[in-house]
């Protein structure tokens, strides 16, 4: 089995910060800046239910007439009859559990984001060290062919094969430097730090997460999944506007108290007192109640749909990652032994005068895009683990 180890010296030890995934996930938590910018809506959603604890304000006029009496001033205080007040209150805290649902989502989203982000740079790293190694192998033959020049079995054609197989070696090695750097830095975007900050990555590409039951993250992802709780806040915020739009038959009372002045001879000061209330014949909301029923059977209907999609997507990431892992396997126990049996043993062949140096170089490029292969294998496998994860909506590891 190929195992990817980040190795560095001492002395990068002790000036490279450790990062391993879960400290990597708890850094994003508190720094990313799109997660940070999300959780500003929570204010907006106290003081939406700040704003429906506001109660109706009094009305305060003043009337000077020619006619008697001359001048009147009123205070007029409209009073809310009936639950509409904790009605409307109620959809206010229900609108906030929705803003908390829709953070969540996106919590959810950085987590996978860092989470792949993560392993890119374990493969990033891990292809700078697989070449560094086909380096050494290429630097290996090369000094095979001298030997075997200098001493008259081979062509000198030999020779400049090998150092053209070096010098390419070496220049692809220093592009995969330079993609660590790249990816590197996108991990830093969702941690929030500096692009040229180094880490130490702990961990290896084959650290995979032990994964439950289909069964275990169907149910979970009842529970979790970001779109079935948004559906499922949306129909109880739905059920608190159709209780308000009921509240709101219930009219309203005004209460006016004041008084009228210089009304001669009759008096001087008067006082004055008025009721009014609006008197439901026509409109009692049930246009608006109509819609609201239609609109939660709509969110019922949407609800079932987005389950069974979710369900769909869970069982096909579930078996995808069931294939990926036999492809895992199977590079790692049967063709990287095998492609570096081959490899060795014609290396010696060549070493011997058995074999031309095509003979290894055609055995070496077999090697190479084997382990190429398997990273990218390994890599593919922790991207569906993410998206997995995601679907479900919280970890399942």
């Amino acid at each position: 089995m190929l195992i990817i180890v980040i190795v560095v010296t001492s002395a990068q030890a002790q000036n490279t910060p450790m990062l391993s995934l879960q400290s990597a996930l708890d850094l994003a938590e508190k720094q990313n800046l799109d997660l940070a910018a999300a959780r500003r809506r929570r204010a907006v959603a106290v003081a939406g239910i700040a704003t429906a604890r506001q109660r109706p304000n009094p009305t305060l006029s003043f009337e000077a007439l020619r006619d008697s009496p001359h001048e009147a001033l009123l205070l007029e205080q409209p009073l809310e009859l009936g639950p509409k007040r904790g009605r409307r209150i109620g959809v206010a805290k229900e609108e906030g559990v929705l803003t908390d649902v829709e953070i969540s989502a996106i919590a959810r989203q950085v987590r996978r984001n860092t989470r792949e982000a993560f392993f890119g740079a374990l493969l990033a790293r891990a292809e700078s060290e697989r070449l560094a190694r086909v380096v050494q192998l290429d630097e290996r033959l090369q000094q095979i062919a001298r030997d075997r020049f200098q001493a008259g079995d081979v062509a000198q054609l030999e020779v400049i094969q090998a150092e053209l197989e070096v010098s390419r070696a070496q220049a692809d090695r220093e592009v995969a430097e330079q993609r660590e750097k790249v990816s590197m830095s996108q991990l830093n975007a969702f941690l929030n730090e500096p692009a040229a900050t180094s880490w130490q990555l702990t961990g290896k590409l084959e650290d995979v997460g032990s994964i439950p039951t289909l069964p275990e993250l169907l149910d979970r992802a009842r529970q979790l999944n970001p779109q079935l709780q948004h559906l499922g806040q949306e129909q109880k915020i739905e059920e608190s506007r159709r209780a308000l739009l009921k509240a709101e038959r219930i009219p309203n009372l005004a209460v006016q108290v004041g008084s009228d002045f210089h009304s001669p001879p009759d008096f001087l000061a008067g006082p004055r007192g008025a009721l009014a209330m609006e008197l439901p014949l026509f409109n009692r909301n049930q246009g608006q109640i109509t819609q609201s029923l239609a609109t939660q059977q709509v969110l019922s209907a949407e609800a079932v749909a987005a389950e069974r999609s979710v369900a769909a997507h869970i069982e096909s990431g579930f078996f995808e990652i069931q294939a990926q892992q036999t492809q895992v396997n199977l590079y790692s126990f049967k063709l990287l032994p095998v492609a570096r049996q081959l490899e060795g043993l014609a290396e010696e062949s060549y070493r011997a005068g058995r074999t031309s140096i095509l003979t290894v170089m055609q055995a070496q490029q077999k090697v190479q895009d084997v382990e190429q292969n398997y990273l990218e294998s390994l890599f593919a496998l922790q991207s569906m683990f993410a998206g997995l994860e995601e679907a479900v909506g919280g970890p399942i590891d």
